[in-house]
């Protein structure tokens, strides 16, 4: 069972969905004639709020929607997630995290336009989105089994026990044994203690549903960003010069793949691609259940706001970790890999300070991501068994979150990201075939913008 679970985890973040997430990209990017990135000004107008109507349909604002949806994005892929695309792919799988990006910017269009446009009503009557009610609603009952595999897809893969596992693991090494608190031996209280902790604190703000996680997050993604730019920026402030260097090796490996054992091309552009779509989930479809959520009756202005998302969190967030990675030397010169090959880049300008900056921010950003994750299961389970039961999940998230604390994660682990890369095939179909009915749509909605002028 163990090896087929890895081969289905290793299949499902392979090939397929590079030509699936990447070449579906491509088509938007192509289809739309680049319309969406001619409006990157308009798209950050809006999230000032000067376009919000408390009167529309919704429950977040703009900000808020695209702060929600960052919050599942920005965590551990972000620091962890680069430095293992190095570590395996070599400097050159950061050429192809950009492009996953530049093409997501086209896809996180195009899905989150289609998560307002076509919302539908749970069994409660309240209005709700993401890619098992554009299914719905846009492609008609034929497609619901399509649907409820998303569904089902969507409530496997954001199950909260691979954050809080490599969260736990993180304050073990980096609190815990040197301040004696644990040790390898005997961890089980300490890992119980944070799992615990961690799990009061989500149900805390989870109480509160959607409403207070977007508060919380409008808070709380803003100010890791801006922390983690003066972070990374002091570092690439002290190795100025090494830059432009930095630069060249990442495109030169693009395309050569020296530094990877074997000069393997197709590793290079399988790492790169395989962990830009994790880190900024553009085409996987959670993200569209966060701007499904927003307050407006325009769907084109949500696609504005969600297009920003792969810029933020993958050609900036992820850009500032690699240079600090490559600009430090500390990928060729250390065994490390994962958030602990980050660290010992930070710890190289800024001593024993580095690690414990980083890890504050690896606290806060995978606590929301698991707060993120808690809405997009709830509302899949709401969809499988109906929204009056989605209540009771609070409770077994919870419980996720103390059991990942304290257990080994292993097998489940392959069947966990194997499950998250499937919510992609509904998500990418749906949006597809609905391309014309969305192209059209911002064709309408920029050519008012024009006559407003």
């Amino acid at each position: 069972m163990a090896k087929w679970l890895e081969g289905f985890a290793s299949f499902m973040w392979g090939t397929p969905l590079i030509v699936l997430l990447v070449g579906g990209g491509l088509f938007f990017l192509l289809y739309s004639r680049a319309l969406p990135f001619r409006h990157f000004g308009h798209g950050f107008a809006i999230l000032t709020g000067r376009y919000d109507n408390l009167s529309d349909q919704g429950t977040l604002s703009h900000f808020q929607a695209l702060t929600t949806a960052l919050s599942g994005t920005l965590g551990l892929g972000n620091i962890a997630g680069v430095a293992l695309a190095i570590t395996a792919g070599g400097p050159g799988a950061v050429f192809w995290m950009w492009l996953t990006a530049i093409v997501g910017i086209a896809t996180k269009f195009f899905t989150a336009t289609a998560a307002v446009m076509y919302r539908g009503y749970d069994s409660q009557g309240q209005l709700q989105g993401g890619p098992m009610y554009v299914i719905r609603e846009g492609l008609g009952k034929r497609w619901l089994p399509l649907a409820v595999f998303f569904a089902f897809a969507g409530l496997c893969g954001t199950q909260p026990v691979f954050q809080i596992n490599q969260l736990v693991a993180m304050l073990r090494t980096s609190v815990a044994y040197p301040l004696q608190l644990a040790s390898e031996q005997a961890h089980f209280g300490f890992d119980f203690s944070v799992g615990l902790i961690c799990a009061l604190l989500v149900l805390t703000v989870i109480s509160g549903n959607l409403p207070r996680i977007g508060s919380v997050t409008s808070r709380l993604i803003p100010a890791m960003v801006i922390g983690y730019m003066l972070m990374t920026g002091g570092i690439l402030i002290a190795h100025s010069s090494e830059i432009p260097a930095a630069f060249a090796l990442i495109l030169q490996d693009a395309f050569s793949g020296q530094a990877v054992a074997g000069g393997a091309l197709g590793t290079v552009i399988q790492v790169g691609v395989s962990r830009g779509a994790f880190s900024n989930e553009a085409g996987i479809g959670t993200e569209s259940m966060a701007h499904g959520a927003a307050r407006t009756n325009e769907p084109v202005r949500e696609g504005l706001v969600a297009m920003t998302g792969p810029v933020i969190d993958t050609l900036i967030v992820c850009t500032c970790t690699a240079l600090v990675i490559l600009i430090t030397g500390v990928w060729h010169s250390t065994e490390a890999d994962g958030v602990t090959l980050t660290a010992n880049a930070f710890s190289s300008t800024y001593g024993s300070w580095g690690p414990l900056l980083l890890t504050v921010m690896v606290i806060f950003l995978s606590l929301s991501t698991i707060m993120t994750f808690w809405y997009y299961g709830s509302k899949c389970l709401g969809f499988l068994i109906g929204a009056q039961y989605q209540h009771h999940y609070v409770w077994v998230y919870c419980l996720l979150i103390v059991a990942g604390s304290v257990g080994s994660i292993g097998v489940i682990f392959n069947f966990l990201i194997g499950m998250y890369a499937a919510m992609a095939i509904p998500t990418m179909v749906s949006a597809l075939i609905l391309a014309p009915h969305i192209l059209r749509a911002a064709k309408l909605y920029f050519a008012q913008q024009e006559d407003r002028r």
